[in-house]
């Protein structure tokens, strides 16, 4: 009950909070404390920090959601091909580039791109599914090894069986419990990256409405007008972890019914 609230309560703000954001009314003073007409008070320009809240969600989460879809989506092909390969210069060929791009910070890189071109929301996600990329392939690659040198793989090669249905098929079922551990942790930290990346001003407009870019831009606030920066704070933090809490619960449910086999 308490992971589905706490992705329930952000994911819910993120997805439906535009729709009863209403118009803007007028700017108040800076920094006022909650009151009538402002629920959680107001932000660093006067904004009403509700409904900054309302609308803040959908580019942190709706760019997490899509970084962390868009890696899986290329680390999968490249995991498996390196996996189900004979050749060592092939799986040199998949996997060396992309250690050269482990050894770059992720936030270091995004701000290299940034510093030559400012990528749009598109080139944002690209960016941030790309950063995740390498660890993502050597997970799959590392789970999918196992069963990849099974002689089931070599009977169905010889069977005619097609390389989509060998990987996808077969090798996707072998990584399903690894790649479904894997989600979690990578979800949660495509989030935080994404909410620091907004944080520093990268891929949002420095006055959007973001709860990354709440919290930074309201934060000299704090001991005057908490509000401001505690709740976005929090629904990012409460995203992070019911998202990991509910995988975690899935997982044991999993192992625990797959025992007595």
């Amino acid at each position: 009950m308490v992971p589905a609230l706490l992705v329930g309560i952000p994911l819910g703000l993120a997805l439906l909070g535009p729709l009863f954001a209403g118009a803007p009314g007028g700017h108040a003073q800076s920094f006022t404390p909650p009151g009538p007409g402002h629920w959680l008070g107001t932000d660093f320009t006067g904004r009403d920090v509700w409904r900054q809240v309302l609308l803040g969600g959908r580019s942190v989460v709706l760019t997490a959601l899509a970084a962390t879809l868009l890696t899986y989506v290329l680390a999968l092909p490249i995991g498996f091909a390196a996996a189900l390969t004979h050749r060592r210069w092939l799986d040199d060929l998949l996997t060396r580039p992309l250690d050269v791009l482990l050894g770059v910070p992720s936030l270091l890189f995004i701000l290299l791109v940034a510093t030559v071109r400012s990528p749009g929301p598109v080139g944002f996600v690209l960016v941030v599914a790309l950063v995740n990329l390498p660890d993502a392939v050597r997970i799959i690659r590392a789970a999918a090894a196992h069963a990849a040198s099974r002689p089931a793989v070599e009977a169905l090669r010889l069977q005619g069986e097609s390389w989509p249905r060998i990987a996808f098929g077969y090798l996707g079922r072998s990584v399903t419990r690894s790649l479904a551990a894997d989600v979690g942790t990578r979800l949660t930290g495509v989030l935080y990256l994404v909410a620091t990346a907004a944080f520093l001003g990268v891929g949002v407009a420095p006055d959007a409405a973001d709860w990354a870019v709440m919290v930074d831009r309201n934060r000299t606030g704090l001991f005057i007008q908490p509000w401001a920066v505690v709740v976005p704070a929090l629904l990012i933090v409460a995203l992070a972890m019911g998202g990991n809490l509910i995988l975690d619960s899935t997982l044991r449910r999993r192992a625990a019914r797959g025992r007595p086999r």
